[in-house]
């Protein structure tokens, strides 16, 4: 299986898509840092204490990478059923599923990964930040970075698996398009502010996505044996 990962991961140049999640964090951490600096300058402070921003920060990453994992589903699934390279690889004597099984575990680790090393890198770049500029007034103590890594940890795990969901829309068709823009409403759902409330800090609605995408991921697997590679 790691095998076959790595088949993957070479033939599809993940080199790339780290350096746009790099770019990512970077728009992410100046959104931030534009959001307090401006607040402030108005004498009105956006965050007050940093479980705030960190809330903040955690929504924008896990929204990110969300999408991220549908344009990872488009490349490694969808776009080869719609190209029908994929048939190339099904004449290979490797079994369908375990194939199946390694694109789809390259898009949940590579999301997984993705949101707990983002959050790490942008919450230190803004601790560091703080002791020059005043974005936050704030001290970031060990208690609350305790507190943020648990939840982040299994914010992560969830979103991994909630970004699976849209493959089910875009297998469909072997639609690209479709794909990611039923990510990006999905994410529009969960990541929506309606009165200061979000649905994706309800951890049922979390769950229940979770699941949803656990059982898009276990379709395709199951399918796979008997689908036919023609649009």
């Amino acid at each position: 299986m790691l095998k076959l990962m790595q088949l993957e991961l070479k033939k599809f140049h993940l080199a790339g898509y780290i350096r746009s999640a790099l770019i990512a964090n970077a728009c992410i951490l100046g959104l931030i840092c534009l959001i307090a600096l401006d607040s402030h300058s108005e004498g009105v402070p956006e965050f007050t204490r940093y479980t705030q921003l960190l809330d903040l920060m955690d929504n924008l990453v896990r929204a990110t990478f969300m999408v991220f994992a549908a344009v990872l589903l488009c490349r490694f699934i969808v776009g080869e059923f719609k190209s029908k390279s994929i048939t190339i690889l099904f004449m290979y004597p490797i079994h369908r599923k375990k194939l199946m099984i390694a694109k789809l575990l390259v898009v949940v680790l590579f999301t997984f990964l993705s949101i707990i090393v983002s959050e790490i890198v942008i919450t230190a770049a803004i601790h560091l930040l703080n002791q020059f500029v005043v974005i936050i007034p704030d001290q970031l103590t060990l208690a609350v970075l305790g507190q943020q890594s648990v939840r982040t940890l299994l914010n992560a795990v969830a979103a991994s698996f909630m970004g699976l969901v849209p493959l089910y829309m875009g297998m469909r068709k072997y639609s690209v398009p479709t794909t990611i823009v039923t990510s990006i409403l999905i994410v529009a759902l969960l990541f929506s502010n309606n009165n200061g409330a979000m649905l994706s800090s309800f951890a049922l609605v979390q769950i229940s996505f979770a699941v949803l995408g656990m059982l898009v991921a276990y379709a395709a697997i199951r399918r796979i044996e008997y689908k036919d590679i023609t649009p």
